[in-house]
């Protein structure tokens, strides 16, 4: 019977030590509990789904060069580009030899041999280029960044010559084994026969011998509230201290973030100054790390491209560029013409932590969207036009895009060509 007694009262005392182990833990005022529970947590208000960097990882642009000197541009989403690259993508390329890029001579190559030209603006490193393409790298080639993939045959020559451009700008990489044959190359550069014919004098850029049909586009917009970008990027959005800036832009910091608001120009940017560094940092890794910071902190509003990771003094910074567009006409760039911030999510990242995020506050209501079929200048016209600009300085890339516009609650994306200047300025003619 004492035992028993003893049983009882040895069970109450440890059952009493847990229930005071919890109300330390979870229930005393300020106490900062050791375990959280999911209910704790703020839910956040996606601007977008999720999206995989592998989605993200696409050429701006396809040069179809077919001999004679003659060449025509597919762009993404239009019916010849994706049925190319697709078929690219399931070619492997191996056995990479390093070259300088003074060992080709492009401007023949250009002239004469049919060929596919891949355009990957700023670059993108091979590690991540290796989750869209089959490459098998060696080790210095995997630590490379691509900006343009060049494949071509040459006359009387069986094998398909592959050839992939570093970022440097003095070195090339030729793939000595390429999963392709001279008849495949053919197939793809018939593709372009019956298209819009271009010309280029140096191959920086190609003008259309016609005008360029795109669609224009009216759709309704809505704007996030700073209480849903609070939520999605505060643990305690309860905890944050408001500050109106003289010049209107509203702060709100929980004295180690902050997130300032631009209401005239719909945009965000959010800081982190204090986050953690977490350790080995490569242009790869920090565009991974990126795409999953835009996945848990408002995803993506539509068709993003990864654009850019620049390294600046002390972090890397990294762009992605939204675009616009559909079958068959093709998607193309939204750019921001100084009036209104649309169309990119810019992030910073310190040894691998992202520090710094910008983005739109705007969305928009894809399916109710007023389209209509118009045209950009080509031939003549456009070439007068951007001789008259190349006097100043002379023009480095020439490519469809969209000007966001606000026309009361609706968002009107208007085609124009964009302008890229060598002296890095931008411009834009419709």
């Amino acid at each position: 019977m004492k035992e028993r007694v003893k049983s009882w009262i040895l069970a109450l005392l440890v059952l009493s030590s847990l229930i005071e182990s919890y109300y330390l833990i979870y229930r005393l005022p300020g106490a900062d509990s050791a375990v959280l529970s999911e209910n704790l947590y703020v839910k956040t208000d996606n601007m977008g789904p999720e999206e995989k960097v592998e989605n993200l990882l696409y050429p701006d642009k396809m040069v179809i060069h077919m001999g004679a000197d003659k060449h025509t541009l597919f762009y993404p989403s239009s019916t010849f580009y994706n049925l190319i690259l697709n078929k690219l993508k399931g070619r492997g390329f191996e056995s990479f030899q390093r070259r300088s890029v003074q060992d080709f001579d492009w401007a023949k190559i250009r002239q004469e041999n049919p060929g596919i030209e891949l355009s990957f603006g700023a670059g993108i490193p091979v590690t991540l280029l290796q989750r869209v393409m089959q490459l098998s790298p060696d080790s210095l080639f995997a630590g490379e960044s691509i900006d343009r993939i060049w494949i071509y045959s040459i006359k009387n020559d069986s094998k398909a010559h592959a050839v992939f451009f570093s970022t440097r700008g003095d070195i090339v990489y030729e793939a000595a084994k390429a999963d392709l044959t001279v008849q495949d190359i053919q197939q793809h550069v018939d593709f372009g026969k019956n298209w819009t014919v271009y010309t280029t004098d140096n191959g920086d850029y190609y003008v259309p011998e016609t005008r360029v049909s795109l669609i224009e586009a009216e759709i309704p917009s809505d704007m996030y509230t700073t209480e849903q970008m609070q939520s999605n990027l505060f643990f305690d959005a309860g905890s944050t201290r408001y500050i109106q800036e003289k010049n209107g832009s509203e702060i709100y910091t929980d004295s180690k973030r902050s997130l300032q608001v631009n209401q005239e120009q719909n945009w965000m940017s959010y800081s982190d100054p204090a986050a953690l560094p977490a350790g080995e940092s490569t242009p790869a890794k920090d565009a991974l790390e990126a795409v999953e910071f835009v996945n848990q902190h408002g995803g993506w509003n539509g068709a993003y491209r990864l654009a850019a990771t620049e390294e600046g003094r002390q972090e890397r910074k990294v762009s992605f560029q939204q675009y616009y567009g559909s079958y068959p006409y093709g998607s193309y760039p939204i750019i921001s013409d100084g009036q209104l911030q649309y169309g990119v999510i810019h992030l910073e990242l310190q040894q691998g932590t992202v520090s710094s995020y910008e983005r739109s506050l705007m969305y928009v209501d894809e399916g109710q969207a007023v389209k209509k079929v118009v045209e950009l200048p080509g031939g003549e016209e456009l070439k007068a036009q951007l001789a008259e600009i190349g006097k100043a300085s002379p023009v480095k890339d020439l490519t469809p895009a969209y000007v966001p516009v606000v026309q009361g609650e609706k968002l009107r994306l208007r085609p124009v060509w964009r302008v890229t200047l060598s002296d890095g300025n931008e411009l834009t003619l419709n």
